[in-house]
């Protein structure tokens, strides 16, 4: 393990994980890195233990960590590595950056294409590891290429090519890879027309998404032809609760904390939620979240 007096970013032992999820629920990791910048995060890799597990997360919009805990070291992107700029005819984010700023960076640059990165609610990094989308497009459409970063600190630049990617879904080239950046390629177009457009997507939201409420985006994937939140509210599931977790009675597909809730209540609605849609329409619900911890 390295030196804490070698360390340029914030090192925490036996952190609490709730506040870096948006959920705000579960346990603690052993060890919380924040990183300072990547070269701080490729020598706090290179000195680690070869065995030591490490997840990487952005801000946690996607993510359900369990009552547990987490073993090992959890390295947090966001507030970390937040580059944003124009590299030639690309736009190039580090995974730290939010995907809302991404689109309006995008939009003032004269760049169409990235608009529906505004109503993704994580960074960069999360986008592309789950291939997210919203209102018709989805992250890898406009990828170029990517940064990754492996267990012993090495950069690997990475062409679009090399993954494949599908609904809400990545299959990396190699394992204990992490994405540290992507390079996006966007059309030219209007700076007003992608601004006009931000704007009527986030009013879109803020109407049909319990945003007041913690929150990890849509629990449910799409099922080929449908959509799970029309499953959810047929099955009339709209408000059902267990502890401090409901079931949106905004939008059927969102899971809430409406106060006091654990990961566990989470994980109960989610298997009452499949159960129940499975009974009655025959289709098997799979979450989009990631389960993290024990």
């Amino acid at each position: 393990m390295i030196a804490q007096s070698k360390l340029q970013g914030t090192l925490l032992l036996n952190e609490s994980l709730a506040r870096y999820n948006s959920w705000r629920v579960g346990g603690k990791a052993d060890r919380v890195y924040i990183p300072a910048g990547l070269q701080d995060l490729q020598d706090f890799l290179q000195d680690l233990d070869g065995n030591e597990p490490v997840n990487f997360i952005g801000l946690g919009s996607n993510l359900l960590v369990r009552d547990g805990g987490v073993r090992g070291t959890v390295i947090v992107m966001h507030n970390a590595l937040n580059t944003l700029e124009m590299q030639g005819d690309l736009i190039y984010a580090d995974a730290g950056v939010t995907s809302a700023k991404v689109a309006k960076f995008s939009a003032k640059q004269s760049k169409r294409g990235a608009e529906f990165l505004a109503g993704i609610p994580g960074t960069v990094g999360g986008a592309l590891a789950m291939n997210a989308g919203c209102h018709g497009g989805e992250t890898w459409d406009i990828v170029n290429k990517v940064l990754t970063i492996d267990t012993h600190g090495k950069l690997h630049e990475r062409s679009r090519d090399e993954f494949v990617a599908t609904y809400r879904h990545v299959e990396m080239p190699a394992k204990n890879e992490w994405f540290i950046g992507a390079w996006f390629q966007l059309a030219n177009g209007s700076a007003a027309e992608a601004e006009l457009t931000i704007k009527n997507l986030l009013a879109k939201r803020l109407a049909t998404q319990p945003l007041n409420l913690p929150n990890a985006g849509s629990t449910f994937r799409n099922p080929e032809g449908d959509y799970a939140a029309r499953l959810i509210e047929e099955t009339r599931l709209k408000g059902y609760a267990i502890g401090g977790a409901s079931v949106s009675e905004k939008h059927a597909n969102f899971i809430v904390n409406i106060g006091g809730a654990t990961a566990l209540d989470v994980q109960s609605i989610i298997r009452h939620v499949q159960a129940q849609v499975k009974a009655r329409f025959g289709v098997a619900l799979e979450t989009e979240v990631r389960l993290l911890g024990r």
